[in-house]
């Protein structure tokens, strides 16, 4: 994540400022890609460990990003090209003196390269779960697309797809083609074939070679052997976010060539906007100028990187603040259970500590068997000191010294900081920090832990967790559980599946069951925790109805644990725990699952919540995300639970939805969204995701979702048609669902600033329309779209605002001057409602109407949008813009394509000529014929 992306308040400011006036260029190892003169720097590829190492592999990664920084140079107008790469080698390769990490790994990465896990081929594709404008998660290539050749001739080169793939993770930009609506009727009652320019020609095709579209179409839809191919020479320039394949194609649509009518998910997400004009407002090119002259940047400069050994140390906080609200307690049962379970073998650990000073508490031992963790949990700390201060730059420079004696140097390494201290000079060892190498991941523990603590894991790309002072509050187990080795290996990560904190009342229970469905089961473990005194009692049954109880539990009275560990692999299906609190006062019980994938060729569920940016200001909301999926592919219909925790205060529970509606952008992508405005405080937020899923209802999706670069299935070459070989089908099997399956994920901290002391009044909007669609229904058109709240998504709105207009100018830039339709007799739904409304425009539109440049023109076509208000007149911004055609006369039929025109043309032109020639011919022979009669007679 980039420094603008995370901006925190004015602690941040300053720290980042003092960074800049010290060393720039340390900024570069932590804070992903930047611009810098017109050249990206610090982009980074990874390659996953389940990747078979190919000698050609690399080698195509260049050429790649080479190819694509001159055109990317050319097609941004002399502005941006790639200056910097990295490449990140998993361990699982041979070494070939490829240099030493320092804070890159798989999980930051903006480019990964790995399989579909039991598929092969596939799309490249982005990740964009954000709207208009916003930057996507990561760019996916498989093996397949970058090793084989034969890919080429339907995507188009490598370095032009990156482009086209780049543009979706940067900008924000989407696709401008529709293989669901490849076709449509334009606002002069033509069909059009789905793309962008308009200007790209090609024609109908059915099985046997060309053929008239009315043969091909059928209420807008192909016929099945139909399709629209393109002519392989072509003299439109746009655009790259169409067909990158195309050799002509060296641009992105702007204003004058975007296809504002074409139904393209880059009109619906970017309110009919050009990509270059999304492009040309990004902050890149507000932060560059174009280079004059005809030379070309230099060609892109690679960074080979390969991890070495696994180094990890806990940094911990033992000042007398941790005495307070069993903050000790909670951060060594924590702790331990990282040590004894989650921690990978042959992982080198260390321990150092802190208050004013920093001190070495175990220096690396490598983890090789239960023993060794054991030993490592004994240098946990067991008091703490009556010292107030801390100095966090102080443990932290012992814990370099501790990960320096592997090789000389922390490049690599891992930090988990955890301290509940107010150190206000932690911007003192900046470039310590910076030029360690190491990755920080910061765990502030209570309201007093220092305010500008995150910026240590956002300059060095670590997480950042909160964890309140709350006695039933599971967040500091949750953070450790959330640390894994960043390898991008999900085969031997540890999954959550349980996360249960309950007050429970004396000689009362806890009860309730986990599902351990039939993808993980392998290294599965319970862990229960209390407060005082011995253990609760403890009942866990499998699924098969075998008991174990407290004396099959490995306990920790001093840390008050309690852990079993189930060898082999763990049955699948509900297994159900009680806990009864035997003890006469009330008892914080709590229950942690963690498990690893069953198989080596199937993956296991997983989630991974997040937020978008690290802080936001009231009244703005913050978005909350989680990605639910079984490898790439998402799982749709799944329950997803948000519990977000402030400082002070009861935690709040929150359901995300998949619907592509209100703060989810895209409908069944997996990512579950929702926006979170109930800020009772300032200061910091945790979060946690639950996800469950019923194995009654269907799971995965059939496809991989997000913005994928176009394979084009042939061409007209020539007038020949040219078929490309067919694209691998994606598609996955169906797996037989028995148990459905739970999973938790922490989703680090956020901080809130601004919050109203005391009562405010209402500043929350409805949130905007995304999912407006019109269809024509006889002399009618039904809108539908999915209802927003009162506040943002939730509640119920007041009224609906709809207008509508023959010209999309018109509604596109004024659309408070549009025409009205009468709403009167909607109501507004609960939001989260699909809502539905028909109208008939005749009623609202006559004849011509303006132009914004004072002309008129006739339109078959119609544009409507909507907007919400709430009671209070808050209202949200305008929707994206639908549209749909009028109805057409029954003496009418719609305009053909000019490809096709052209070629009826022709055709009845022969047909004249053939007519013609036959006139002649026959009155040729009539002539003769009277002349012989006549020549006879005389005779």
């Amino acid at each position: 994540m980039t420094l603008r992306d995370n901006a925190s308040p004015v602690c941040s400011l300053k720290f980042v400022t003092l960074l800049v006036a010290l060393s720039p260029a340390l900024l570069f190892l932590g804070a992903g890609v930047q611009l810098q003169n017109n050249g990206y720097d610090g982009l980074l590829i990874a390659i996953n460990p389940q990747i078979s190492e190919d000698q050609n592999l690399i080698p195509n990664i260049k050429e790649m990003i080479t190819e694509a920084s001159f055109y990317l140079f050319n097609a941004t107008k002399r502005r941006l090209f790639f200056r910097s790469i990295k490449i990140l080698i998993p361990a699982t390769w041979n070494a070939n003196n490829y240099s030493k990490v320092k804070q890159e790994s798989y999980e930051k990465a903006n480019v990964i390269v790995t399989n579909w896990y039991g598929a092969h081929g596939g799309d490249p594709y982005t990740l964009q779960y954000r709207g208009c404008g916003k930057e996507g998660k990561y760019i996916h290539f498989t093996p397949d697309f970058l090793l084989n050749d034969d890919l080429i001739a339907g995507y188009g080169s490598r370095g032009r797809v990156f482009v086209h793939e780049w543009a979706h993770l940067r900008w924000g930009v989407f696709d401008e083609y529709n293989n669901e609506k490849p076709v449509y009727i334009n606002g002069q009652n033509q069909i059009k074939a789905t793309r962008c320019s308009s200007e790209i020609t090609g024609m109908f095709v059915c099985e046997k070679g060309p053929c008239p579209q009315e043969n091909c179409i059928i209420s807008k839809l192909f016929q099945e052997g139909c399709m629209f191919l393109y002519n392989s020479t072509q003299n439109a320039t746009a655009s790259i976010m169409f067909m990158q394949s195309l050799s002509s194609v060296v641009e992105f649509c702007n204003a004058s060539t975007h296809n504002q009518e074409a139904p393209n998910l880059q009109n619906q997400m970017c309110s009919l906007r050009s990509t270059w004009d999304v492009i040309s407002e990004s902050a890149d090119f507000n932060n560059s100028v174009a280079v004059n002259g005809t030379e070309l940047p230099p060609p892109p400069t690679f960074s080979l990187v390969q991890a070495g050994e696994k180094v990890v140390c806990l940094v911990l906080d033992v000042s007398s603040k941790m005495a307070e609200a069993g903050r000790l307690l909670r951060l060594q049962q924590a702790a331990e259970f990282y040590l004894m379970q989650i921690v990978e073998i042959h992982t080198f650990v260390g321990i150092a500590s802190f208050n004013s000073k920093g001190a070495i508490r175990a220096q690396l031992h490598q983890v090789n068997n239960d023993d060794d963790r054991k030993l490592l949990v004994s240098y946990l700390p067991a008091t703490v000191s009556a010292e107030a201060e801390t100095s966090i730059c102080s443990g932290l420079k012992k814990g370099f010294e501790v990960a320096e004696k592997l090789n000389g140097k922390a490049y690599g390494s891992v930090m988990i900081l955890v301290t509940s201290g107010n150190d206000g000079h932690i911007s003192n060892c900046s470039l310590t920090v910076l030029s360690s190498g190491s990755t920080i991941h910061t765990i502030a523990l209570g309201s007093s832990a220092a305010q500008n603590l995150e910026e240590l894991s956002h300059l060095t790309g670590g997480l950042k967790f909160f964890v309140p002072d709350k006695s039933n509050s599971n967040s500091m187990i949750d953070a450790f559980s959330r640390i894994s080795s960043g390898t991008g290996d999900i085969f031997r990560q540890h999954i959550q599946l349980e996360s249960m904190g309950e007050n429970v009342k004396p000689h009362h229970q806890l009860k309730n069951t986990v599902t351990v469905d039939n993808s993980v089961g392998n290294d599965t473990a319970f862990l229960v925790t209390w407060q005082t005194s011995g253990p609760p009692e403890i009942v866990l049954f499998d699924p098969n109805g075998r008991k174990y109880n407290t004396n099959n539990f490995i306990i920790n009275k001093a840390l008050r644990t309690a852990r079993i560990w189930i060898p082999g692999t763990a049955k699948p299906g509900l297994w159900t725990y009680t806990l009864n609190n035997t003890h006469h006062s009330l008892q914080a019980l709590k229950v942690t699952v963690i498990s690893c994938a069953s198989r080596s060729d199937v993956p296991p569920a997983t989630v991974e919540a997040f937020v978008q940016g690290g802080s936001t200001r009231f009244p703005h909301p913050m978005m909350i995300f989680a990605n639910v999926r079984k490898g790439f592919y998402p799982i749709l219909n799944a329950t997803v639970t948000a519990t977000i925790e402030p400082e002070t205060g009861d935690p709040v529970t929150l359901k995300l939805f998949d619907d592509g509606a209100g703060a989810d952008i895209i409908k069944n992508d997996g990512i579950y969204s929702r926006y979170f405005f109930s800020f009772a405080v300032n200061g910091r937020y945790s979060l946690k995701v639950h996800v469950n899923h019923s194995p009654s209802v269907s799971a995965l999706a059939h496809s991989i979702p997000g913005s994928h670069a176009m394979y084009v299935p042939g061409y007209i070459a020539n007038g020949n048609i040219q078929m490309n070989a067919p694209r691998k089908s994606m598609g996955r099997k169906e797996e037989e669902q028995k148990w459905g399956f739970s999973r938790i994920s922490s989703g680090g901290s956020f901080s809130v600033l601004g919050v109203p002391a005391g009562p405010h009044p209402d500043v929350f909007p409805p949130s905007k329309i995304i999912d407006l669609e019109a269809v024509k229904v006889e002399e009618e058109v039904t809108l539908s779209w999915t209802a927003p709240g009162e506040d943002f998504d939730q509640g119920r709105a007041n009224s609906y605002e709809i207008r509508i207009s023959k010209s999309l100018q018109n509604i596109q830039n004024d659309f408070n001057n549009a025409i009205l339709v009468n709403t009167s007799k909607l109501n507004p739904q609960q939001a989260g409602t699909k809502e539905t409304f028909t109208f008939s425009p005749k009623l609202f539109i006559n004849g011509h109407e303006h132009q914004p440049d004072g002309t008129t023109q006739e339109s078959h076509r119609i544009y409507v949008a909507i907007r919400a208000m709430d009671k209070n007149a808050l209202k949200s911004a305008v929707s994206n813009i639908a549209q749909a055609s009028l109805l057409i006369p029954h003496n009418s039929a719609p305009v053909f394509a000019r490809d096709y025109v052209i070629l009826k043309g022709v055709l009845t032109a022969m047909g004249l000529m053939g007519i013609i020639c036959l006139i002649i011919v026959v009155t040729h022979c009539i002539l003769n014929r009277k002349k012989r009669r006549q020549k006879n007679r005389m005779e």
